[in-house]
């Protein structure tokens, strides 16, 4: 008997999208990446300051036992938590540069820092919460929280307190539906870090408050200037039984591609965030375990390896805010973490420009320095600031320089700035 073939026409076929799907926002900084990539392969030499990752090779030790890992066939399926060797080492490195205690059993690894924030937010948050977040933020963590069902509340900071959450600005905004609250120190996009003492002020608030959690993502510990301290969230009084802190090695040990984070929390939010990976992802890679083991052997804050390149982040910090300062109407908040500059260019909004129209936001400004300047920046709307834009440092000191050229020629050609509110 002849196979018939069934036709369906297209109208026929239900197409939609989940609703809390197509609430998510897809990332800017991808999509500018993305679009320097294109025009880079249509023989445009853009400059990227978009993406944040180091430009660095992960250090060879690193490398090595990963490739090692390989040959001696550790090539299988760990447990889903991570394997046990690991989770020690990372109780260890907790508890030595921390001065937070957890067993293994609360630890859980995870395919990259971003696999931990999205498992929490989806393990502790329901329909009907709402997750604080202060802004700039990370341009996922108001999408994670919908994806959860979940109500993103942004509470704005300012330049002028070096885009740190005031602790009185939190305590305006609890209530009964509030959830949990996602610091980021240090932070992307602004490199702020949180003092000690601020950060107390604002446990003193949380405490008040006992459904509200707190996610603590600190992923850019070790990429810290002096004489700026980092301090975590979890160990201040009071603070360990309603903190999941999340962690990596993306960004400090120059591993982004290796895809390694962990949370560290309570067992019962440790737990629930394993079911959720058990279905999405299982256990991270077999071979990336191994490789932030060695990570973790390098010594204290990732030894002489991570300090090299933190001594150069702080040389390219220097320059560029430097230079930045030397342009008039543009504010910079000097970053005390991270490798990112949030700069401020709102006084240029309103700028006629010949051929190109009107700098209206911060996303035409980009527009206008990634046609102009031929420089790749992210605009700050998509980190919850409009008024700036985020530089990644990231990138090789001549690179920077040649970049930071293109930029003040671009920016004479936009009409003189008024004073900057």
């Amino acid at each position: 008997m002849q196979a018939r073939t069934v036709v369906v026409r297209a109208e026929e076929v239900d197409a939609s999208i989940s609703p809390r799907v197509s609430s998510l926002r897809p990332s800017k900084t991808m999509a500018i990446t993305d679009q320097a990539t294109a025009l880079r392969q249509a023989g445009v030499p853009v400059i990227g300051l978009a993406a944040g990752e180091p430009d660095f090779d992960t250090p060879a030790a690193i490398a090595e036992a990963g490739m090692n890992a390989i040959r001696d066939g550790s090539t299988r399926y760990t447990p889903n938590a991570g394997t046990m060797e690991l989770r020690k080492a990372i109780c260890k490195k907790l508890q030595d540069e921390n001065g937070l205690a957890y067993t293994p059993d609360q630890v859980l690894v995870s395919n990259g820092a971003k696999q931990c924030i999205t498992q929490a937010v989806l393990a502790v948050c329901s329909p009907g919460d709402e997750v604080l977040i202060p802004a700039p933020y990370w341009v996922s963590y108001p999408e994670m929280a919908r994806l959860a069902g979940a109500s993103p509340v942004i509470l704005p900071t300012s330049i002028s307190d070096n885009y740190l959450l005031k602790p009185e600005s939190l305590a305006s905004v609890i209530n009964e539906n509030s959830r949990l609250l996602i610091l980021c120190s240090p932070s992307n996009p602004t490199g702020s870090v949180y003092p000690k003492e601020q950060l107390e002020e604002i446990a003193d608030i949380v405490r008040k408050h006992p459904r509200l959690l707190v996610l603590s993502d600190e992923i850019y510990e070790h990429i810290i200037y002096q004489p700026a301290k980092h301090t975590s969230f979890a160990s201040l009084p009071g603070m360990w039984e309603r903190t999941l802190t999340v962690n990596g090695f993306s960004k400090a040990f120059a591993m982004t591609g290796w895809r390694l984070g962990y949370l560290a929390a309570p067992k019962h939010f440790v737990s629930a965030c394993g079911k959720i990976q058990s279905q999405f992802t299982s256990g991270a890679s077999s071979i990336s375990q191994k490789a932030g083991l060695a990570a973790l052997n390098l010594g204290y804050a990732g030894g002489e390896a991570v300090s090299t390149m933190v001594k150069a982040f702080q040389e390219r910090r220097d320059y560029l805010v430097r230079s930045f300062r030397e342009l008039p109407g543009v504010k910079v908040s000097e970053p005390q973490g991270a490798f990112y500059l949030f700069i401020d260019f709102s006084s240029y909004y309103g700028s006629e420009v010949e051929g190109f129209g009107t700098i209206k936001d911060s996303e035409s400004l980009c527009l206008f320095l990634l046609e102009k300047a031929q420089v790749a920046l992210v605009p700050g709307d998509a980190f919850g600031d409009d008024k700036g834009a985020r530089i990644s440092y990231a990138a090789a000191l001549s690179t920077l320089q040649t970049a930071m050229e293109k930029i003040k020629e671009a920016m004479a050609l936009l009409r003189p700035p008024v004073a900057a509110k």
